[in-house]
C-alpha cells in the first residue's frame, strides 16, 4: 500500500527528470533562467481549483474568492470557493439537477428541480519544489445526500518554457465519485478490508459520513493545463476517473450519461483580470459552458478620495474664549471622522468625548485630529485627549502631545511619525460639567436588508429586499430606547406554499415559523427595546435589556463581558427570559405553546443563555483567525455548544463559519442534522471611494431548523467593545492610495 501511494506522490517528479533540458527556449524545463509570468490556478466545473471534472494538487493564492457557474445538459453548478489559508481551500456548491424534480408530489414542490448542497475541502500536504510536485488531499461533497461525494490525493508539477508557454501536469487517485471508473485498485484495501467496499450513503443532509471516506472503487485521474503564449487562453485535457453510472440523472431520471471516452477537453479564456469563461467537451458526448468571477480578499483595495491633512496655521486664538467651537467641531468631524458629543477642559488638556465613523486606522484619525486641533486651540494647550465611545461606553482613550505633533508636522527630526506623539490611556468616564455639549439624544437611519433562501422546494431562490428604518433615543446617559421597522420593497414570496415546510419534526418552532412573520406582512416591527449600558472598572462591561428583542421573540435579559485592552481573548455570558411573539399582531405574544396551531408548538415561555469564549490564536498556521465558543441553552430548549471560526484577511474582509451541536438528536432535528452556516463581512472602505469604518454583512444558512438556534440580540458587547482589542476595526494592512480632490 505504501509503495502505491508513494508512486502517486512522486510519479510526476519522475516524469520531470526526462524533461530537464536545457537552454533551448523552445523546450519545457523545470527552472529556466528567466521565468515567465505566474500561471495562477484556474477553476473546475464544480468549483475549486481544478481541471474540469477533476481537481488538481494546486492551491490558489491566500484570500482568493471566486463565484463559478457551469451549465451542462444534466447539471447547473453554482459554486463559491475560498482560499482561507495558504494550505486550505473550501468550496460551497449548489447543484440543480435538470431531469429530476425536487419532489414527485407537485402539490409540495411544483415543477421545481432537485437541488443539492455540497461542501468541499482541500488541504495541501506540501508545496512544489524543484523535483517534487505540489500535493493535496481533498474531500468533495462532505456529508449529506452524497451526490458527488468522493476523496482524492493529487500532485501537480509545473514546467516552463520562455517561448512555448507553461504546463501544469496533474496525476491523482480518486475515490467515490472521483474514482467510479474503478481502473485502479484501492491501495488501502491491504491495510483494512473495510476500505474495499463503499457503504451506501445514509441520505441525511448535513451528516458527515466519515466511514465512507477513501473506500470503494478507485481510479487514476490526471491531465494537463497549458498556458499558451497567447496570455488570455489556456487549454486543458484530463483523464476522468468517473464513469457517471451512479449520477442522479441516470439513477433517478433515466438519462444516459455513459461516456464514449474518459478524456475531456476544455479551454479557458480570461476576459479580464478576475473574469474567465470556459468551454469544454466532456465524455465524448457533452458540451459544458461556464464562467468564474474571482477577487482576492487579502489584497483587495480601493483608492480613497479624501481631503489632505490640514497644514499648520499661524492664527491660533490666545484663549479658549476665542475658539470658534462650531467650526472646530465641523472640521473634526469632516477631516478626522470624530463626531464629538462633549468637550472638557482638564488643566492644560482638552478632552473630546467622541465616536469615530470614518477611519478604521485610528492613527490616521489621530493625525488628522491633531492637525485640526493644533490650528483651532491656543498654543498654551499642552495635550489633546480623545475618548472614543460606543453606546456611551468608553472603549479607547488616546492622548496627543501638542508640542510633539508640531515637531512631526514641521519635520524637526529624522523620520517623524504620528506614533511619536500618541499615548494610549485607560478609557475613562468624566463626571464633571463639560466645556461644550453637542450631544443629541435622537438618532435615526435607514439601511437595506436582504433575506434569501436557496434550494427550497417552492423555488430554487427565494428573496426579500426590505428597507429597515431604525431610531434610538437616549433617556439618560446610560438608558437607550431603540427600535427598527422593516418595510418590504420587493420579494418573490408569492411562490411560498407553506408557513412551515413539512419536515416531520415536533420541536418548538423557534425558527422554522419565520415565514409566518414575514410572508404576509409588508411592514413589521423587528425590535423595540430599552437597554441600559454600563462599564465597571477598566475591563468589565454589561448591558440590561427588555422589550421586543427581535422578529420572533420578546423578553428581558442581561449580558456581561470581561475584555482587557489589546488582549487576544475575552469571556462573556448572557441570560434571557423570553416569550415568542404572535406573528398576527404587532405587539402580541403567545400565552400557550399551542396558541399558533394545535399541531405546532411555539415557545410561549422559556429561557436561553450562554457562556461565551473568544480567542484569537497566535499560531502561524492559523494567522488572522478568531475562535468563538458558546456553551448553554438554545431557543428550542436544547443544550449544547456553538462553534464559530472566522478568518480576517489583510484588507479586513472576514469570512466565517459556525455550527451548533446540542443534545437534540439528528432524527429529532430533522433535515440537516445540526445547525450550520457561513457569513461574510466586508469593510466598505475596500470597495468605496470614500473612507468609512462601516461594514456590510452577509449571512447564509443552508437549512433553517429549530435546534441550535440563538437569540438575535440587537446589541452584542463584543462588537460594542471592539476598539478595546480591535477585530472588526483592524486597519487595512495594504498600502492605501489617497486621491485629493
Amino acid at each position: 500500500m505504501q509503495n502505491r501511494i508513494l508512486v502517486l506522490c512522486i510519479g510526476l517528479s519522475s516524469i520531470t527528470s526526462s524533461l530537464v533540458c536545457a537552454e533551448d527556449n523552445n523546450t519545457f524545463s523545470l527552472s529556466p533562467p528567466f521565468k515567465t509570468a505566474d500561471m495562477n490556478p484556474s477553476f473546475g466545473d464544480l468549483g475549486g481549483v481544478g481541471l474540469m471534472q477533476m481537481p488538481t494538487g494546486r492551491m490558489a493564492k491566500e484570500g482568493t474568492f471566486s463565484f463559478g457557474y457551469n451549465k451542462s445538459p444534466e447539471y447547473q453548478f453554482y459554486s463559491l470557493s475560498m482560499q482561507l489559508m495558504p494550505w486550505f481551500e473550501t468550496t460551497l456548491r449548489y447543484t440543480q439537477v435538470e431531469d429530476v424534480l425536487y419532489n414527485p408530489d407537485k402539490n409540495f414542490s411544483g415543477n421545481t428541480r432537485y437541488a443539492d448542497k455540497g461542501l468541499d475541502a482541500k488541504i495541501r500536504l506540501w508545496q512544489e519544489s524543484q523535483w517534487l510536485p505540489e500535493v493535496s488531499v481533498g474531500l468533495r461533497d462532505i456529508g449529506g445526500t452524497g451526490l458527488f461525494d468522493g476523496e482524492f490525493i493529487a500532485g501537480t508539477k509545473r514546467f516552463y518554457s520562455n517561448n512555448l508557454g507553461q504546463l501544469d501536469v496533474t496525476l491523482g487517485l480518486g475515490f467515490g465519485y472521483l474514482g467510479q471508473r474503478g481502473d485502479f485498485g484501492n491501495p488501502l484495501c491491504s491495510a483494512k478490508v473495510s476500505f474495499c467496499e463503499r457503504m451506501a450513503t445514509n441520505g441525511e443532509t448535513g451528516t458527515v459520513d466519515y466511514t465512507r471516506w477513501f473506500t470503494g472503487r478507485t481510479s487514476l485521474f490526471g491531465g494537463i493545463e497549458y498556458q499558451t503564449p497567447y496570455e488570455p487562453l489556456r487549454l486543458k485535457i484530463e483523464y476522468d476517473g468517473n464513469d457517471y453510472s451512479q449520477d442522479l440523472p441516470v439513477t433517478g431520471g433515466g438519462v444516459n450519461m455513459t461516456p464514449k471516452t474518459p478524456w475531456n477537453f476544455g479551454a479557458v479564456y480570461a476576459v479580464s483580470d478576475g473574469f474567465n469563461i470556459r468551454l469544454s467537451y466532456e465524455r465524448g458526448t457533452t458540451v459544458a459552458l461556464g464562467f468564474t468571477l474571482a477577487t482576492n480578499f487579502d489584497t483587495m483595495n480601493s483608492p480613497w478620495i479624501d481631503d489632505p491633512i490640514p497644514a499648520l496655521g499661524t492664527s491660533q486664538p490666545t484663549t479658549l474664549d476665542g475658539v470658534d467651537w462650531k467650526k472646530l467641531d465641523k472640521e473634526l468631524n469632516s477631516v478626522a471622522g470624530y463626531k464629538t458629543e462633549k468637550v472638557y477642559q482638564q488643566g492644560k488638556t482638552i478632552t473630546f468625548v467622541t465616536e469615530q465613523h470614518k477611519y478604521r486606522d485610528r492613527e490616521i484619525a489621530a493625525e488628522r485630529a491633531a492637525a485640526v486641533l493644533t490650528n483651532h486651540l491656543p498654543n498654551d494647550i499642552q495635550s489633546y485627549k480623545i475618548i472614543e465611545e460606543r453606546q456611551h461606553i468608553p472603549v479607547k482613550s488616546t492622548e496627543i502631545s501638542a508640542a510633539a505633533y508640531r515637531d512631526v508636522a514641521e519635520v524637526n527630526y529624522i523620520n517623524p511619525s504620528i506614533k511619536d506623539v500618541l499615548t494610549e490611556l485607560p478609557p475613562e468616564e468624566i463626571n464633571e460639567e463639560p466645556l461644550k455639549d453637542y450631544f443629541n439624544p435622537l438618532s435615526y437611519g435607514f439601511t437595506p436588508h436582504l433575506s434569501q433562501s436557496i434550494g427550497g422546494p417552492e423555488s430554487f431562490y427565494l428573496y426579500s429586499l426590505s428597507l429597515d428604518g431604525g431610531a434610538s433615543y437616549w433617556l439618560t446617559p446610560n438608558l437607550e430606547l431603540s427600535g427598527t421597522i422593516s418595510l418590504n420593497a420587493i420579494d418573490n414570496y408569492d411562490k411560498m406554499r407553506f408557513n412551515i415546510i413539512p419536515d416531520g419534526t415536533n420541536n418548538y418552532r423557534v425558527r422554522t415559523l419565520i415565514r409566518a412573520y414575514i410572508r404576509d406582512n409588508d411592514t413589521y416591527m423587528r425590535s423595540l427595546q430599552l437597554t441600559w449600558f454600563q462599564k465597571y472598572g477598566h475591563n468589565w462591561y454589561q448591558q440590561f435589556y427588555g422589550g421586543y428583542l427581535e422578529t420572533m421573540f420578546a423578553g428581558i435579559g442581561s449580558e456581561v463581558l470581561y475584555r482587557r485592552p489589546n488582549s487576544n481573548w475575552a469571556i462573556g455570558a448572557d441570560y434571557n427570559i423570553i416569550a415568542q411573539r404572535d406573528p398576527d399582531t404587532a405587539f402580541g405574544i403567545f400565552a400557550n405553546d399551542d396558541d399558533y396551531r394545535s399541531d405546532t408548538k411555539v415557545l410561549s415561555r422559556g429561557t436561553t443563555g450562554h457562556l461565551s469564549l473568544y480567542y484569537q490564536p497566535e499560531w502561524s498556521f492559523l494567522e488572522g483567525t478568531q475562535l468563538q465558543v458558546d456553551i448553554g441553552k438554545f431557543l428550542a430548549t436544547d443544550v449544547g455548544v456553538r462553534f464559530d471560526v472566522s478568518k480576517q484577511f489583510k484588507s479586513g474582509v472576514i469570512v466565517g463559519a459556525f455550527a451548533s451541536k446540542t443534545n437534540m438528536s439528528a432524527e429529532t432535528f430533522g433535515e440537516g442534522s445540526f445547525t450550520k452556516g457561513f457569513y461574510l463581512s466586508i469593510p466598505f472602505d475596500t470597495v468605496s471611494l470614500k473612507p468609512t469604518n462601516s461594514r456590510g454583512n452577509f449571512a447564509w444558512q443552508p437549512l433553517t431548523r429549530d435546534g441550535g438556534q440563538m437569540l438575535s440580540k440587537q446589541n452584542g458587547l463584543f462588537t460594542i467593545t471592539d476598539m478595546v482589542s480591535p477585530w472588526y476595526q483592524r486597519p487595512n494592512e495594504n498600502t492605501q492610495t489617497i486621491i485629493t480632490p
